[in-house]
């Protein structure tokens, strides 16, 4: 997908790209492959608040200098890019990245790690459990950004990836959204 980008002055016109294994993930989330100088006046047109980087390496200068420029926070959560299979993904990075994902105040939100494959699918596999997606619909869409190269151990990790573990994180955001912590406000149930 390429579009043409016009300036505000007369006769600047661009094409504008998407990085590579571009991808809408809910309303405010995209994934993809790692952007390039190429991808930043597509990524300027989607707003971002915020980037979620899944590799250990550090960001590259010029990418850093386009996030500051537009004013996008970067969250870096370091997961090693793994083939693997008694390799574990590290639990703690992802339920990380998934409180990022959770606050609407970070979207805008771009993921990404170097293909938009592995890693990203990891993440995204495990939003969609947050989403009560059913396991097969879940695998379908990993393996469709995968594009062949599908990890069992990815799938197993998001198989056995246990949403419970992120119910304070959203009860907190709840309460916050919610103005629950306020005193004269409360969240009511049914113990039934």
């Amino acid at each position: 997908m390429i579009l043409e980008q016009v300036g505000e002055e007369e006769g600047a016109a661009g094409l504008v790209a998407p990085p590579a294994n571009f991808g809408m993930v809910d309303a405010g989330v995209y994934r993809s492959g790692f952007p390039d100088a190429a991808s930043f006046g597509f990524l300027r047109g989607l707003r971002l608040r915020s980037v979620v980087y899944l590799c250990p390496e550090p960001y590259p200068e010029a990418n850093a200098a386009f996030l500051e420029a537009e004013g996008i926070r970067l969250f870096q959560f370091g997961i090693e890019g793994n083939k693997d299979p008694y390799v574990s993904i590290p639990v703690d990075a992802i339920v990380g990245a998934l409180r990022v994902l959770l606050d609407v105040r970070n979207h805008p939100v771009l993921i990404h790690c170097k293909r938009g494959k592995h890693r990203t699918g990891c993440l995204v596999g495990c939003f969609r459990k947050l989403q009560n997606w059913c396991l097969s619909s879940i695998f379908e869409e990993y393996h469709r950004y995968a594009a062949g190269k599908s990890r069992l151990s990815d799938l197993r990790f998001i198989e056995s990836f246990d949403v419970t573990c992120m119910r304070d994180c959203m009860l907190r955001l709840i309460y916050r959204y919610h103005d629950c912590l306020q005193k004269n406000k409360r969240l009511q149930y049914d113990v039934r």
